[in-house]
């Protein structure tokens, strides 16, 4: 007889009742997610935290119930893009524009010498060239969701340090994507250096274009939006529209679609009323679950059954975290060691990001299965790093009453 265990599992991975499957797999990852979140609030911890271990604890590694698909990618993608819009609503664009100088060097730092890292411990490790500058390139990405979200659970966007690390991760997601673009492009055996060079002159173009101008051209459309259109809602449905319109512009461009959606965020940050940030708060608690307890529904419990594989894993974990630390906290050093130290930490996290580069790197042949699982470990294991670490680097910092906290 199947057990109930099993027969839960069966349903929520692929049973015979379609109707069934969809509202049991929201049930079990947004219900694991908030149990686990309340879970570690209450023991002082990052909820964030035990929402990306509940997808460890429903996974393939642990009791089985849920296995990563294309349905709950997609709402997980869906969830980090209204994470990104939020947090762009919350701070305005004249004050990342000051933290552009700073956040270059950051930015720049913080790509170049985790690539450096994670090739050269790959090379010392005796693997093939083209695997070693895979993991490097891994090892660029910083997945500015996780951060983003602990800073706006606690009300610190506002912070220098904070601004500076938004500015910095956005800028990082186009040196990232370019470096992958080089490094696949060298994967195939050619390298087009035009299309390089297009790809990068309009993912810059669009960020620069669309953070300096946009929040003026939302000053003046919104409020004819406002007046004019007769639909309920009609500043929450401009939004959703400006939202989906620059994140698919993002991926033309080059970049990310999260991108995008921040830069939708930062330009209606100045002209939507409170009510669409309360709207957008709550749709956004909906989907983040989705998109923390996928990170951890690729955790793979087989890494740790060979010895050389786990000392692999852990030294890149520990190259990841001090390559940012030091890349990045060198590029803010002139802001102090406190506020370089919270930049380094807020860019440690790989999330999803590094995943996506090492499952190219896989699909293309060039990554064999351990290295793989070691990569996969890492971008894990700095996304649950990052959260106690950015809440003791800001414990000095005097935080604003947020609501829910």
């Amino acid at each position: 007889m199947m057990s109930a265990t099993s027969t839960l599992a069966a349903l929520a991975v692929g049973g015979s009742s379609d109707h069934l499957r969809l509202p049991l797999a929201m049930l079990l990852v947004f219900g694991s997610a908030k149990l686990l979140d309340e879970l570690f609030e209450r023991l002082n911890q990052p909820g964030l935290v035990g929402q990306i271990l509940a997808g460890v604890l429903i996974g393939p590694s642990v009791l089985g119930w849920m296995t990563s698909n294309d349905f709950l990618a997609s709402l997980a993608e869906l969830g980090v893009m209204f994470l990104l819009f939020r947090v762009g609503l919350e701070v305005r664009a004249s004050d990342l524009m000051k933290a552009g100088p700073t956040a270059t060097m950051v930015a720049v730092l913080g790509v170049i010498i985790p690539f450096l890292a994670g090739w050269g411990l790959l090379s010392i490790w005796g693997e093939p060239r083209i695997e070693s500058i895979f993991v490097g390139a891994a090892m660029v990405a910083t997945s500015v969701g996780i951060t983003a979200q602990v800073l706006a659970a606690k009300g610190l966007l506002q912070e220098r340090a904070s601004k500076i690390i938004l500015v910095a991760a956005v800028i990082d997601d186009v040196l990232g994507l370019l470096t992958l673009a080089v490094v696949s492009s060298l994967a195939k055996g050619k390298l087009n250096i035009l299309e390089l060079a297009l790809t990068a002159t309009f993912a810059v173009g669009f960020t620069i274009i669309a953070a300096k101008w946009g929040s003026k051209a939302a000053e003046r459309v919104i409020p004819r939006i406002h007046e004019k259109m007769r639909v309920g809602e009609a500043q929450f449905a401009a939004a959703m529209l400006l939202l989906f319109a620059l994140s698919v512009l993002a991926v033309y461009a080059g970049v990310a679609a999260i991108i995008g959606a921040f830069l939708a965020g930062l330009a209606l940050s100045g002209s939507v009323e409170r009510r669409v940030h309360d709207m957008v708060q709550g749709v956004t608690e909906l989907l983040v679950p989705f998109f923390l307890v996928g990170i951890g529904l690729h955790f793979n419990l087989a890494t740790f059954s060979d010895g050389p594989t786990v000392v692999l894993a852990f030294l890149i974990v520990l190259l990841a975290v001090l390559s940012k630390l030091l890349g990045c906290g060198l590029g803010a050093l002139r802001l102090g060691r406190a506020d370089a130290t919270r930049i380094g930490i807020g860019m440690i996290p790989r999330g999803e990001v590094g995943m996506v580069v090492a499952q190219i790197g896989l699909s293309l042949g060039v990554i064999a299965q351990h290295i793989y699982d070691a990569v996969v470990f890492m971008s894990i294991a700095t996304t649950l790093i990052a959260p106690p670490s950015l809440k003791w680097a800001y414990k000095t910092v005097t935080r604003p009453k947020v609501e829910g906290n």
